[in-house]
This record gives C-alpha cells, sequence and structure tokens, in this order.
C-alpha cells in the first residue's frame, strides 16, 4: 500500500506542480486576461505543497536556459501560430523535449514551456486556451513521465539533478551571487529531503 500512496502523490506532485509553474510564468500578466486555472488534484500535505512550491523556484531557473533558445523560442511561437491542432503542434515539441530519452531536467524544461507558451496566447488574445495547455501538459505527463518518476524514486528524487542544472544555469554570475543561489538550492534539496524522510516515519 506505500508504494500505492506514493505513487499517487508523485500524480498529485506533478500536476500541481504543472499548474504552479504556468501561474508563475503568468504571475505579470493581468489576472482580468485569463481565466483563473482550477487545481486537477487536491494536495494531501503541506509537505507535497512545499515540494511543489520549491520544485517551481528551481523549474524557474532552469527555465532561463530554454528562454535564450532559438529553436525552442520557435517551437513555441509555432503552436501559437499554427493553423493545424494546437494539441498536435503541443505533442509535437513535448516529443522533441525528450527525443533523447526522459530526465528530470528535460521534464522541468517540458514545464516551463508549457509555462511560456501560456503567456505567449494570453498576449495572442486567446486566454481561454492556458486551461487547453494544462490539460495538454497533465496528458503527457500522465501517459509518458509518470512511470518513468515512479520508476526512478519519485519527485524527491530530482532534486539533486534539478540543483546541478540549476548551477549551469548562473555559472555566468558573480561568484558571490553564484554561491547565494547554490546555498539557496542546497538548502531546499536538503530541507526537503529531510522533512520528506521524517514524514515518511510518521
Amino acid at each position: 500500500m506505500a508504494c500505492e500512496g506514493n505513487g499517487m502523490s508523485d500524480a498529485r506532485i506533478g500536476e500541481a506542480l504543472i499548474k504552479e509553474v504556468i501561474e508563475e510564468e503568468l504571475k505579470d500578466v493581468p489576472s482580468e486576461d485569463f481565466p483563473p486555472l482550477t487545481p486537477l488534484a487536491d494536495l494531501k500535505t503541506d509537505q507535497e505543497q512545499k515540494m511543489v512550491t520549491q520544485l517551481a523556484k528551481m523549474i524557474c531557473i532552469i527555465g532561463d536556459k530554454v528562454q535564450g533558445d532559438q529553436e525552442f523560442k520557435d517551437a513555441i511561437d509555432g503552436i501559437a501560430g499554427s493553423s493545424r491542432s494546437k494539441c498536435d503542434s503541443f505533442k509535437a515539441v513535448a516529443d522533441k523535449v525528450f527525443q533523447h530519452g526522459i530526465n528530470w531536467e528535460r521534464i522541468a524544461v517540458l514545464f516551463y514551456v508549457a509555462g511560456k507558451l501560456a503567456v505567449k496566447m494570453v498576449k495572442a488574445h486567446l486566454p481561454q486556451s492556458v486551461r487547453e495547455i494544462l490539460r495538454w501538459t497533465v496528458d503527457f505527463f500522465r501517459n509518458n513521465l509518470l512511470g518513468w518518476i515512479r520508476e526512478h524514486g519519485g519527485w524527491i528524487n530530482s532534486f539533486s539533478e534539478l540543483a546541478v542544472a540549476s548551477m549551469q544555469n548562473v555559472s555566468s554570475m558573480s561568484c558571490h551571487s553564484y554561491s547565494l543561489i547554490l546555498i539557496f538550492v542546497a538548502g531546499l534539496a536538503l530541507g526537503s529531503v529531510i522533512t520528506w524522510k521524517l514524514t515518511k516515519r510518521l
């Protein structure tokens, strides 16, 4: 039963994380311009909420790498301006993200791309598309990524790899800023692992 519980937790955390990343990217867009996103899965504990918040912060740091990638910009623009099914266009981009296999950083990139696409659609005066983007991303997550996440120990095991990916994105910063971010990310990861283990003992 413990494994089943952890599996359900991985599904809830993933769905909530997609929503959180999209909302983070939309935070500077006037709220009246897009419909509020209703959670597809309710988080059951404070620990799950903390994990989602911390992972979302790390994903936004990693997303800076994608932000400077012209190929991904073109892909996002292509979905927004596509005359064919936007859902099919989104899936094609998602498949491209994982064309060399699944890892934690690529999962983070997909969630970040979903957030950037949501912003693009709102700016194109298609705010109703935000809910569709959430649904497409969650569907792709459930069908293609959730099994891999469970096989690799769940979201708790994502922290170390995402922390490394976050550091690679700030390597051009000053030593002082780099050290502060390193301490911040390491603290997030360590705090989450400790809290997670304490929670599992209860």
